[in-house]
């Protein structure tokens, strides 16, 4: 129940950001709100848990980089949703763990297995069926671009974070720093901030950015590190298909988005490509144990 909680709250960026759109403000001041808020709450937060939330000085470099890509994967996303569809940029934005697997076949020399290159043809096949989605959709080259640089930001990140000291920081610490050394991207992307826009009038527009601060981040975040405690990353990881799906429901219900027969295609065919990454490893071993135990049992006999 808690990683289906953390998908689904990471999918609910498109609800609170594209309100703050309408109300006339920009993809970099959003994202600066957000983070300064979810920081200022993760603080408290891990202050009042008793966490430590010191860093060692030797780190800071690592972090720093570490917290542009992550700004900049949140920026890139975050600047596609103007132009396309939130349901489909949430979906290609899902093909973070291919392109995690790739990473580490091209730098670390890892194998890649037959299911990852299933995996890889299958997401290329619903990136080119979502492409050209069909009429009555908003899909542009700029924003497939935009949200394919924003997952590979992400899957960098995510390779860096685990082949660094930094792996051993608990989860809300890596975010915590990861977001506070990341919030400067916003201001330098504002000219140091002479163009960041003050929050509108009213209730919705706080209401949303402060919606957006926990429950896309802070709610996420704690619920997958609970989760992946109490049954493990895989599960958590297959669970995350709801982001997408979350995404993809707030776009058709709430702001008018049209699903044809060539973009559920593409989205089914990139969730599933996503879901057989993440369960090559396990599907194998389970694979060799079970023909080896068939194996022993024949030879014995």
């Amino acid at each position: 129940m808690l990683a289906a909680v953390a998908a689904i709250s990471y999918g609910t960026n498109p609800l609170f950001a594209l309100p703050l759109y309408e109300a006339g403000m920009n993809a970099a001041s959003v994202l600066f709100y957000r983070y300064m808020v979810a920081v200022m709450l993760m603080g408290l937060f891990m202050m009042w848990r008793g966490k430590n939330i010191m860093l060692s000085l030797k780190d800071f470099p690592m972090m720093l980089g570490l917290g542009v890509l992550f700004a900049m994967s949140s920026l890139l996303l975050y600047e596609s949703y103007n132009h396309m569809d939130v349901g489909i940029a949430s979906t290609m934005l899902f093909v973070y763990p291919v392109m995690v697997a790739l990473i580490m076949w091209a730098v670390y020399r890892q194998r890649l297995s037959a299911m990852t290159i299933l995996s890889l043809a299958m997401s290329l096949g619903g990136i080119m069926l979502l492409y050209s989605p069909g009429e009555g959709t908003h899909v542009s080259v700029t924003g497939i671009i935009m949200v394919m640089l924003s997952s590979l930001s992400y899957a960098i990140y995510m390779v860096a974070v685990n082949k660094s000291r930094l792996k051993s920081l608990s989860a809300e610490a890596l975010t915590f720093y990861s977001m506070l050394f990341g919030t400067p991207v916003f201001l330098v992307r504002l000219d140091f901030g002479a163009q960041l826009q003050w929050v509108p009038e009213g209730w919705l527009p706080w209401a949303c950015v402060i919606g957006i601060a926990v429950f896309p981040t802070i709610i996420s975040l704690l619920a997958m590190a609970v989760a992946i405690h109490d049954i493990g990353s895989v599960p958590v990881a297959v669970m995350g298909a709801l982001e997408p799906i979350t995404g993809i429901a707030f776009g058709v219900l709430l702001f008018g988005e049209i699903l044809t027969p060539r973009s559920i295609s593409g989205i089914i065919l990139i969730l599933l490509s996503v879901t057989i990454i993440i369960l090559s490893r396990p599907l194998t071993s389970f694979i060799r144990s079970t023909v080896m135990n068939r194996l022993k049992r024949n030879w014995k006999r």
